[in-house]
């Protein structure tokens, strides 16, 4: 056997490890149940909504949660300061409107609101939703289903509408936030010890689960709110169970523009990275590694076979770049489908959204190294003595 193809075959079974050990950590990206799954009786369901400056987005969230069967007890949007007509809105929307008001020293402003929330109702469910997640008809009997038949928390992460094409950049993001949390492994196979996540925009809960876990008290300096209140429920003793949200449950983030975008991904890696399980931090970075490796492989092979240049600087051979190359796009093809309605040049090109992710995590390092804090909504996010952490509302 020649060095040339020693060489291959010792790029390929990495690449390919790499490949296996994150698709362990997707194997599972349950949907909710369908909308016609029993829900074990009426219950009355509180929806709280925390809003900082969501004129844009409340009218699609509250007409979805107006569409509802069963219907909604009530509807409380928590107005977070806002500097827009986000409260004016939300009243016109059919929703009760409650200013959450400074938040006291020691409390994140979303914790704040989603506390205030709570205060303000009386449901025997809580539901917490972003304000711009949107409820697709059965969403709610879905999400009643899942938690008659898990309790605890369930929490959705919302497939995302991306529509604009500098939202194609986001690829990479969706698909960490996914394998990072490591929500989707086989459940046989994750040891019942191990401390577990959530996801923010959409959260479901008993109020008498919610009290036993310490509510949003109990993770008020935590910036990453949803991790922080999945290990409350944990050391409660209570289950927390994931889904992604199909055609249930939808969410179309950093709408206004890449420096949104830029700055929303920006304070989710800075104070997010920290959370994960030490294996899935492992088996993610091994993935987005391959990525680069493969990316840089398929451009040097290029450029050789183009200019005849660049040869000394290419380990493996063209053939194995290329075949890895397409792996690579199939797998991230399949991931995007189930996070998100990317489009086919987001996998096919995916260089491109790879790129985006180092230069805003290059961003998100320094901000976190360097100041210690990033800007969102008009606030400085400290990261100083955080536990973790996404941001505020």
């Amino acid at each position: 056997m020649t060095a040339a193809l020693l060489v291959d075959l010792a790029l390929a079974l990495l690449l390919l490890g790499a490949a296996v050990w994150a698709q362990r950590l997707v194997a599972d990206l349950r949907t909710l149940p369908p909308a016609d799954a029993p829900t074990g009786g009426q219950v009355s369901v509180s929806v709280v909504v925390p809003a900082r400056d969501e004129e844009q987005t409340l009218p699609a969230l509250l007409r979805s949660v107006a569409e509802q069967l069963p219907e909604v007890h009530e509807v409380v949007v928590v107005d977070d300061a806002s500097r827009d007509a986000t409260a004016a809105v939300a009243r016109a929307g059919g929703a009760r409107v409650v200013p959450a008001g400074t938040p006291p020293p020691g409390w994140t402003g979303k914790a704040w609101a989603c506390h205030t929330g709570t205060a303000a109702t009386t449901g025997d469910l809580l539901l917490f939703l972003d304000a711009d997640t949107v409820l697709r008809p059965g969403a709610l009997a879905g999400l009643l289903a899942a938690h008659t038949r898990h309790g605890g928390l369930v929490s959705v992460q919302p497939h995302h509408d991306v529509v604009r094409p500098y939202e194609q950049l986001s690829a990479h993001f969706n698909v960490v936030a996914l394998m990072a949390s490591g929500a989707f492994t086989r459940r046989g196979r994750v040891r019942a010890s191990r401390a577990p996540m959530a996801f923010g925009p959409c959260l479901l809960t008993s109020r008498e689960d919610h009290g036993r876990a310490g509510g949003h008290e109990a993770v008020r300096a935590d910036i990453l709110d949803d991790a922080a209140l999945a290990a409350a429920y944990h050391r409660a003793g209570l289950p927390v169970w994931c889904a992604v949200g199909g055609d249930a449950v939808r969410m179309r983030s950093y709408p206004g523009g890449p420096a949104q975008l830029v700055a929303g991904w920006t304070k989710n890696i800075a104070s997010g990275a920290a959370d994960a399980a030490p294996s899935a931090t492992a088996a993610t970075v091994a993935w987005i590694s391959a990525h680069h490796a493969v990316a840089v492989g398929a451009v040097l092979s290029l450029l050789v076979a183009v200019t005849g240049s660049g040869a000394p600087l290419l380990a493996g051979s063209p053939l194995l770049w290329a075949v890895a190359y397409a792996a690579v796009a199939l797998q991230l093809r399949w991931m995007l489908r189930r996070a998100g309605s990317f489009r086919w040049w987001a996998w096919t090109l995916f260089p491109v959204p790879l790129l985006a992710f180092d230069l805003v995590f290059a961003r998100s390092l320094t901000l976190t190294v360097v100041r210690r804090s990033v800007q969102w909504r008009g606030r400085d996010v400290s990261l100083a003595g955080s536990r973790s952490g996404e941001g505020v509302a």
